[in-house]
């Protein structure tokens, strides 16, 4: 057993040491690869300190390349340009009339192209060319501006005559399409390049500049005429005439400014982009609008002058500017407040004349000194109704005038707040159904005051206020004051009324002749006449009543006779003659047939005292009618 266990601790022994005399060899290589790897990074230092120059040389190579290549890429951009300069140069030198438009459009815009290329570099070396190119594009822009303005020129030559077109109710020329097409290139390129050379407001290019120089003189000379026109026929030849609607050559003018305002701005879209349309529009109608300006002043001091007459010619153009001034805004989106401001003068002047037609009424009606002995009506009530009537013919302009005065405006001292309203409404409607109410009231009134005073008698003054009254009536009835001035119908029965009855106590006295009892019993019957025997009647009465009969029927005779013989002595209205005869006859045909019935034979059918039988009487009252 002792054995075996030695020779096995022998033999582990025996690894042991071969075991260390390993770990001896490797402790010596370790040391050799430390050794190693020191010389290897004392090497790898050497070699970085060696390289590392030549790697960045390498890199700085590397940029240069790049940038040797980059400088030669714009030096062949340069060159490019340069080149295509010199070929474009022979184009645009020689001008657009040289060759095809087209062309001649299309090297400019190479150009251009080559201009924004050449600013897009920002090298400085390339200032010169820069220079010279942008000096080559302004000599070609400049010659495609005079080509535009000699297109324009062209189209403009002929003077339009408005007149015809207007007559016939034909739409006004436009431009021809080939004319536009060469404006229209036209003002592409010079926008875009003016954009690229002066890097302003392209809205302010040179096209636009000549375009509204040429053609707005061009609009301005062919509405010379019927400016001209306008003022001449607002020249009166009597001077009371009143102004009757259409006379004046302000409608032919205007429906020329809306015809030929709407065949510019269709020129206008067909060469301009769309955001200019407006602002051209505008500026090219600013020379045909001051002149239309100054036409509406010289028009407003002519109406003011003759306020009271041509005032209706005031009315006309506030309607007819407003109704122009909507309908070009509804076309080219412009132009409205332009318009509209033009006319307010004259506007101004028609709300002044409301207070000043109404003022004159009053004035005639209380200067009248003397009135017609016949009872006849006096002018002013016809020369009233009649500017009335006039009236309605402007109801839209007066209509808006009399809203922006307010309720009772119209009157001196009113301290009503003007305002700019434009509607017209049912309420405005109304307002001149007020204010022509006024003006009827304040005649009525006015007369009535003056007939208390100035004639005889409460039956002529009857006939005098009925008489007015008629005519008023029958004007209201027979125009388009009807509709408007229904609220007033009540006053003017009042006034009828009044009338009547003024004249109809005339009459009280033949008809006091021809009672002969007098009734204190409401409820004792009156005889009844009509069974009655007249000749037991008479027989019955005694001489003192007889004589009473006879005297009554005398002085009916007189009385009825004279009152007959001054109603054919007033001048009457046949609806005031139809209407006073119904009244008399309603009275004093009942009295006189129960008297006559019961009286005749007072004297024996002699004619002494009954003069009239009851269907002579019958005769004279229907001869009132």
């Amino acid at each position: 057993m002792v054995g075996p266990r030695k020779a096995a601790l022998a033999e582990e022994s025996a690894e042991v040491e071969v075991l260390f005399a390993n770990m001896d060899k490797m402790k010596n290589l370790t040391k050799k690869i430390q050794a190693s790897v020191n010389r290897l990074d004392a090497s790898g230092k050497a070699v970085q300190e060696a390289i590392s120059p030549i790697y960045g040389n390498t890199q700085k190579l590397q940029i240069a390349n790049t940038n040797i290549d980059r400088v030669i890429d714009a030096i062949e951009r340069l060159r490019a340009p340069r080149e295509q300069t010199d070929r474009e140069e022979r184009v645009i030198r020689a001008g657009p009339g040289s060759g095809d438009l087209r062309d001649y459009i299309a090297s400019l815009d190479r150009s251009t192209m080559a201009l924004a290329d050449l600013k897009r570099t920002n090298m400085r070396s390339n200032e010169k060319a820069i220079a010279q190119l942008s000096g080559i594009i302004k000599i070609g822009n400049k010659q495609l501006e005079d080509k535009f303005r000699g297109i324009l020129q062209d189209c403009s030559r002929k003077k339009l005559q408005p007149l015809e077109y207007v007559a016939k109710n034909n739409p006004f020329p436009h431009i021809a399409p080939e004319e536009l097409s060469q404006l229209r290139a036209i003002n592409s390129h010079i926008s875009k390049s003016f954009a690229v050379v002066s890097q302003s407001d392209v809205s302010k290019t040179s096209t636009h500049r000549i375009y509204t120089e040429v053609r707005g003189g061009y609009l301005e000379s062919s509405l010379g005429s019927l400016a001209q026109a306008s003022i001449s026929t607002a020249r009166k030849l009597q001077a009371d005439a009143l102004y009757k609607k259409g006379t004046n050559g302000i409608g032919t003018y205007v429906a020329a400014i809306e015809g030929i305002f709407v065949a510019e701005y269709d020129n206008i879209t067909n060469i301009f982009a769309r955001e200019e349309w407006s602002a051209v529009c505008e500026a090219t109608c600013q020379l045909p609008l001051a002149e239309f300006n100054k036409t509406l002043r010289e028009l407003n001091g002519h109406i003011q002058k003759n306020l009271l007459t041509d005032c209706f010619l005031g009315y006309e153009i506030c309607g007819m500017v407003r109704t122009l001034s909507i309908r070009l805004q509804d076309t080219t989106g412009a132009l409205k407040g332009q318009i509209y401001d033009s006319v307010k003068p004259v506007r101004e002047t028609s709300k002044m004349s409301m207070g000043k037609l109404l003022e004159d009424v009053r004035s005639k009606t209380n200067s009248l000194i003397a009135l017609p002995i016949d009872g006849g009506a006096v002018p002013i009530t016809t020369e009233t109704m009649r500017r009335l009537q006039e009236m309605t013919n402007y109801l839209d302009p007066l209509s808006s005038i009399l809203a922006s005065l307010g309720e009772g405006g119209w009157n001196s001292g009113s301290t009503n707040n003007s305002s700019t309203t434009l509607d017209v409404g049912p309420d405005s409607l109304k307002l001149f159904g007020q204010y022509a109410a006024d003006t009827v009231d304040t005649l009525i009134s006015n007369l009535a005051g003056k007939s208390r005073v100035l004639l005889k008698g409460k039956n002529l003054q009857g006939i005098f206020i009925a008489n007015n009254v008629a005519i008023v009536t029958r004007t209201i009835r027979s125009s388009e004051l009807a509709p408007l001035m229904e609220g007033y119908s009540k006053k003017l029965n009042e006034w009828r009324k009044q009338g009547t009855a003024m004249y109809l106590e005339a009459w009280r006295e033949p008809s006091g002749h021809l009672l002969d009892v007098q009734y204190t019993n409401r409820s004792k019957e009156r005889p009844q006449s009509g069974g009655l025997d007249s000749a037991a009647i008479v027989k019955a009465l005694n001489s003192k009543d007889k004589d009473a009969i006879k005297e009554k029927f005398k002085s009916f005779n007189a009385s009825f006779d004279g009152l007959v013989t001054s109603h054919k002595g007033y001048a009457m209205e046949p609806e005031v003659r139809n209407q006073l005869g119904k009244e008399v006859q309603n009275i004093i045909e009942p009295l006189y047939n129960r008297f006559y019935d019961r009286y005749r034979e007072i004297d024996k059918g002699k004619g002494k005292y009954v003069k009239y039988d009851k269907s002579e009487l019958n005769r004279a009252l229907a001869s009132f009618s």
